[in-house]
Order: C-alpha cells, then sequence, then structure tokens
C-alpha cells in the first residue's frame, strides 16, 4: 500500500524520575523509575516523510520483580535492551504496517533479550545482591515482559509516525484502506475482519478515569504525618484526592497474603468514598482490586469477596473486577479460576503477553484481560479485536504512564470500549514529569468530576501535537 511505512531512524533517551511518595504494589514498592521516549523517522512510498515519538517508564519493578537483582541493575538491562531494539528496528528496511512490522520483529526479542542479559551478566554489570552467593555460576533472564516493555514506546512512534506521513489519525488507519485484516495474526475465522471494526469513530469527549490507592497511600487526612510528605500543594491523603478530583472510580492495590487487612482496606475505601460522595453529591462509584499475583491460590480471592459481601453488600456490588490475582506463569501456575470468575471478573495482566496465554487463561477460567500500552500499540489493538469479537471483557490499564504515554493510553482507551474508563496515575506519583505535555492537554492530565477530556488529542498520529510540546 502506499502508505506503507519504511524505519529511517530510531534513537532513544532515557529520563530519570522521582515518585513524589513510594508507590506499593504486590511486594513491590517504587521511588524511581526511569522514562523512555523513542524518535523514530520513517517515508511511506510517495517519498514523504515524518518523526513519530513514544514514551513509557521502564518499570522494573512491574516487569522483572526480583529479591535478587538490584532496581538499579534491573534497570540499566531495560535501557540496554531499549538500545538493542531500536537497533532491530533501524534494521528493518521493509516496507509495512506498524502492526505488521511490531509482529514481524517480536519472534526476535527473546534471543535479542537473551544477548542482553547475558552480556550484562558476563560482565558483571548484573550480580545477585541478596540471597545467592556471588562466587556461584548464575546466569538472569529479564522476563518477556520486560522486553516488551522495552519496545512498546518504539512500536508506538511507529504508529505515530504512521499516521502524520499520511497525514491521518493512527487510529483512522487500521482498516482495509491501509492495512490487511486479522487474519494473519487472528486466524482464518477473521478473515475480511479489521481493528477498525472494533474502534470508536471518534474520541470518546471524556472518559473516567481510575484513581490508583496504593499500599502505602493514606487514606483519611488526619492520617498524614506532616513530617514525612511532600510540600508540594498536592494532596497526601485519598480523601483529599477525592474531594480535589472529583474521583469516582478506585483501582485498590491490595495484599494478597494477609486477608484481614485486604478486607478492612476494602471497607475502609468503600466507606470514605461514599462519605465524601454523599457530601459533594457525586455519581455512582466502582471499584476494582489488584494483588500484584501475590495471591497462593484463587480461593484467597474466593473467601476474601465472600467476606466483603457478607460484611457490606454495597461494597461487593461497586467492586467491577479484580486484576491477576496469582503468578503470572499460567504453566507454572494452572489454577482452576472458573470459581473466582463466577463471583466477579478476574483480568489477566502481568500474564497476557501473547495470545497463547489469553487462550490458556480462557481454558483455565480468567474472565477477561487487561490491556496496556506498555507492552506495544500493535499488540493491544490485535487483543482487544480478539476479544471484542469474543465478547470477552477487557479494561486499558496504567504503568504510571506520564507524559506522551499518558497521552497515548487515554487515547486507546477513548477509541475502544474498556470496562470502564482508564487508569491514570502518573499524576499522584509524578506529577511534575509532564509539565510540559500538560500545558497542552491540560484537561487531560487534570481531572474533573473524575473524568479526563480528549478535546485536545488532535491532528496526526496518535494526536499528541508534539510540534506545542516542544
Amino acid at each position: 500500500m502506499q502508505s506503507d511505512i519504511k524505519i529511517l531512524e530510531v534513537e532513544a533517551s532515557f529520563t530519570p524520575l522521582k515518585f513524589r511518595t513510594p508507590l506499593k504494589f504486590g511486594a513491590v514498592v517504587v521511588e524511581d523509575t526511569a522514562y523512555s521516549q523513542v524518535r523514530v523517522k520513517v517515508e511511506n512510498h510517495r517519498g514523504e516523510a515524518a518523526e513519530g515519538f513514544g514514551g513509557i517508564l521502564l518499570s522494573d519493578g512491574w516487569a522483572w520483580p526480583s529479591k535478587v537483582i538490584e532496581h538499579q541493575q534491573r534497570e540499566e538491562t531495560m535501557k540496554e535492551m531499549t538500545k538493542k531494539l531500536c537497533r532491530l528496528f533501524a534494521s528493518y528496511k521493509e516496507f509495512g504496517h506498524p502492526i505488521e512490522i511490531f509482529f514481524n520483529l517480536e519472534e526476535k526479542f527473546k534471543r535479542i533479550n537473551k544477548e542482553v542479559c547475558n552480556k550484562l551478566t558476563c560482565s558483571g554489570r548484573i550480580y545477585p545482591t541478596h540471597g545467592l552467593d556471588k562466587s556461584s555460576p548464575y546466569n538472569f533472564e529479564m522476563p518477556f515482559l520486560g522486553a516488551l516493555i522495552c519496545a512498546s514506546p518504539i512500536d508506538a512512534a511507529l504508529h505515530d509516525a504512521f499516521g502524520k506521513v499520511n497525514e491521518i489519525s493512527v487510529y483512522n488507519g487500521y482498516g482495509r484502506e491501509f492495512m490487511s485484516d486479522l487474519s494473519p495474526w487472528l486466524g482464518e475465522e477473521f478473515k475480511g475482519k479489521y481493528i477498525a471494526d472494533y474502534l470508536r469513530k471518534e474520541y470518546l469527549p471524556r472518559i473516567p478515569v481510575f484513581h490508583l490507592v496504593g499500599g502505602l497511600d493514606k487514606l483519611r487526612k488526619n492520617e498524614v504525618d506532616e513530617s514525612d510528605i511532600p510540600a508540594d500543594g498536592l494532596p497526601n491523603s485519598l480523601e483529599e484526592w477525592i474531594e480535589k478530583d472529583g474521583l469516582t472510580c478506585l483501582k485498590i492495590k491490595l495484599k494478597g497474603n494477609d486477608l484481614n487487612w485486604d478486607i478492612r482496606r476494602v471497607l475502609e475505601i468503600v466507606k470514605l468514598s461514599h462519605e465524601i460522595k454523599t457530601s459533594q453529591n457525586r455519581g455512582k462509584l466502582f471499584f476494582s482490586g489488584d494483588t500484584n499475583e501475590q495471591c497462593e491460590s484463587p480461593e484467597y480471592l474466593v473467601e476474601m469477596l465472600n467476606k466483603i459481601k457478607e460484611k457490606s453488600p454495597r461494597a461487593f456490588e461497586e467492586i467491577l473486577y479484580f486484576e491477576q490475582p496469582t503468578e503470572r506463569d499460567l504453566n507454572a501456575h494452572a489454577f482452576d479460576l472458573h470459581k473466582l470468575s463466577q463471583i466477579k471478573p478476574i483480568l489477566l495482566d502481568e500474564s497476557l503477553v501473547n495470545l497463547e496465554n489469553f487462550e490458556r487463561a480462557k481454558e483455565l477460567g480468567w474472565s477477561g484481560i487487561a490491556l496496556k500500552t506498555c507492552k506495544g500499540q500493535s499488540a493491544s489493538l490485535i487483543l482487544m479485536a480478539k476479544a471484542s469479537e469474543e465478547k470477552i471483557p477487557y479494561s486499558v490499564q496504567d504503568l504510571t504512564n506520564p507524559k506522551l504515554s499518558l497521552i497515548q493510553s487515554i487515547g486507546l482507551a477513548a477509541r475502544i470500549n474498556p470496562i470502564k474508563g482508564v487508569e491514570a496515575n502518573a499524576r499522584q506519583f509524578i506529577p511534575f514529569a509532564s509539565e510540559k505535555e500538560e500545558r497542552v492537554h491540560p484537561e487531560l492530565f487534570q481531572l474533573k468530576d473524575g473524568e479526563a477530556s480528549t478535546k485536545t488529542l488532535q491532528g496526526p498520529g496518535l494526536g499528541y501535537q508534539i510540534g506545542k510540546i516542544g
């Protein structure tokens, strides 16, 4: 097709970001993470050229949790992987649609990941700091989820550039005029079906945002210790955040190994939310939960949900779904989730790294999937199309996305049909990282009545308006 692109240049840059308060999820506490931003240059068959951009946090704590290797070493590995992937994409000289390019190269990610980790291990740049004898032979390999994160800003930049070089919103570039049908990735049953068939024609004008309640977050104002909070004018308790942003959707991070604490935490958050709802005359409330793989078995969540229902039928009713209760390896931890899924929808997250895991999860009784742009715009769209066709529910979740990555994530959610809104928590933990982007997209970064506005998602590509951002 004349609109197909060839890659001319790929380059990445990294920015260290310090969190204003620690973010706790599962067994991980995050205080700082590097942000990766990628610029690409492409040309189409007409000889027209354009640049595109993408970004993501290199969240090793989520992609590669480890009690043995320090955060700094894992982050360094992800930077090296990103650079290596930039060279891989730059070496690809065929014309194609961004989705074709991504999946044509994805099979090489595992080999490159192994090469990068072997090189860093042999050179002593990755080594055990806890729990292992440094003199013993060892070899560490980053989970494939980490490789997908490293590739995701390159993929996003290609989608952005594709739209720009063809002077369209990239969401108008997923139909028969611009790409093949879905059968190369999803099989013959998708012959004649296109990603565009499952998209909204326009962005939702406003979209509800799920605010993250981390495991260390203070709930009420009177819990805040003035001696250890940032004096930056932003809220330091959930109560203040709800009052400031008019929140109606909350994602609750739980321990997954302390039943009484988890039940108490959910009930306290629901109670507080209803108190403010009544005082501010707010609308209906929605909650989701996430234990980030910490449950030893699904029975933990079965017991927890049954006890929540017993103690507060209202709280139980307002819980929409739970994400990834058990460990991500679906073969090593092949739990039957049918019983749990009959109580509440259970969404695959950390395990969702390919279509094979999607199919395996369905066999095991998982209810749906969590889409994240950190696994790739291309992969998210293919997974969304499959889920939509099979009437499987999906959500759009966050990776504490700041800057361009937040614009991309909210844009994706506003063009598809997730269960409810989109998670976005960078404004809580790294708000000042996005000052340039926020000047162009103020109502996307700052919520009103618990929602983000998409009215500034304009122009070709992913709608960043990068020229105004600078």
